[in-house]
């Protein structure tokens, strides 16, 4: 208990932001083999140039105790682009949740966003891993980086994630859990920010 006459002090707002627009086109149509080449092409691209991230963006990146971002490129150069010359922490325990294609014949052909969808609905619903992360083993790495980021919450900073759409959704489900309300929420789109409060 606080002693009489002394605030207790709050802790500070948690902020997942997916990372900007990466430099290659999702404008072809795939075979599942020809996709699972295509996210490996994904997970080593940046950023496509001439991107200005959002100013409320830079500004919660400016105010924010700890930033941090994935290993994957499209992550560090997102942070880069936002921080400035701010220093920010770059940790696998925040790389987006694989995706790995279920084997469909070749005739079948889906541009990557389609792509995308199957095989996260494969990967969640059937497990299908492929070897990769399994979806409790993902789980099990949300709680962790959700985990994280409250324990830096808690020294009263604020603090901002620049990483991937679908583990970040997956991390706010645990901050969830640990009492956190949004008070920010815009999807799933590039530059997208999911803001987190807790109340004591």
């Amino acid at each position: 208990m606080a002693k009489s006459g002394t605030a207790q002090k709050q802790d500070g707002a948690i902020t997942l932001v997916r990372h900007g627009e990466p430099a290659l086109s999702r404008r072809v149509k795939l075979t599942a083999a020809g996709y699972r080449d295509w996210w490996g092409r994904y997970t080593l691209a940046g950023l496509l140039e001439g991107q200005i991230p959002p100013p409320q963006l830079v500004k919660w990146a400016q105010e924010a105790g700890y930033v941090y971002s994935s290993t994957l490129q499209r992550s560090i150069e997102t942070a880069r682009a936002v921080c400035k010359d701010k220093p920010f922490e770059s940790l696998d325990l925040f790389i987006e949740a694989p995706l790995p294609p279920p084997n469909f014949p070749n005739f079948l052909t889906f541009s990557p966003k389609y792509w995308g969808g199957i095989s996260r609905f494969w990967w969640w619903a059937f497990n299908h891993h492929a070897g990769e992360e399994t979806r409790k083993q993902a789980e099990a790495r949300a709680a962790a980086a959700a985990r994280l980021l409250h324990d830096k919450a808690q020294t009263g900073d604020d603090v901002l994630l620049l990483a991937h759409g679908y583990f970040n959704w997956m991390i706010s489900l645990e901050l969830g859990k640990l009492g956190y309300s949004q008070t920010c929420e815009q999807g799933f789109k590039y530059w997208g920010c999911r803001r987190y409060e807790r109340r004591a």
